[in-house]
């Protein structure tokens, strides 16, 4: 592992996987390896990664919590630019942390990664001015196979930084803020139920 360190199974949840890239730095600026397949094998880490997604998104906006239903995806994802707190949330019907979560702040200085398994619910929320988010996954996207998880759901109980404002029954963003900026979801994504009444991977 000479490029990266992990930490593996965060928060007691299998799977989950904090890595943080060796950053060579100097006067002139620095120089890192993003991704290294030689270095994820050797750290215990198998997958073959398919596609590389990015998103450029502005401060109070959320997305998630986002999960492939028949083509489940494991990802490593890191931000390039900004700050966002990045959630995972396990969904796995057969795990002892189900419906557990654990929650990251990733940004464009501390360069650390997370690794989430298939069988998670993901989202972020966007901290700064502005963020680009950058992701692997292992498995293409397939149109129509999208679940998701109410972001607030009181059963999961995420603590979202900066977050202020009252729950009200369902995934609407009205009447909440991030460091006084309007929660911002996606149509879509103020619709979805909470986990009792999600999908569960077998």
């Amino acid at each position: 592992m000479g490029q990266i360190t992990v930490e593996k199974n965060v928060n007691g949840i299998e799977g989950l996987c904090i890595i943080m890239p060796a950053v060579h730095g100097d006067s002139r600026g620095y120089f890192m390896e993003t991704y290294s397949q030689r270095d994820m094998e050797e750290a215990g880490i198998n997958i073959t990664f398919v596609q590389d997604n990015q998103s450029m998104s502005t401060k109070g906006v959320l997305r998630g919590l986002h999960f492939q239903k028949n083509f489940p995806q494991t990802k490593l994802v890191r931000v390039i630019k900004g700050s966002v707190f990045d959630v995972a949330v396990d969904l796995r019907s057969g795990s002892e942390t189900y419906g557990k979560w654990y929650g990251i702040e990733l940004t464009d200085e501390n360069k650390k990664q997370f690794l989430i398994p298939r069988g998670f619910a993901h989202g972020f929320l966007v901290l700064s001015d502005t963020a680009e988010f950058c992701y692997k996954c292992d498995d293409f996207y397939h149109a129509n196979d999208e679940g998701g998880i109410a972001w607030n759901d009181p059963a999961i109980g995420i603590v979202w930084p900066m977050l202020e404002g009252v729950y009200k029954g369902s995934a609407s963003a009205e009447g909440y803020t991030v460091d006084g900026v309007a929660l911002n979801l996606s149509d879509k994504d103020q619709k979805w139920f909470g986990i009792k009444d999600t999908f569960k991977f077998e």
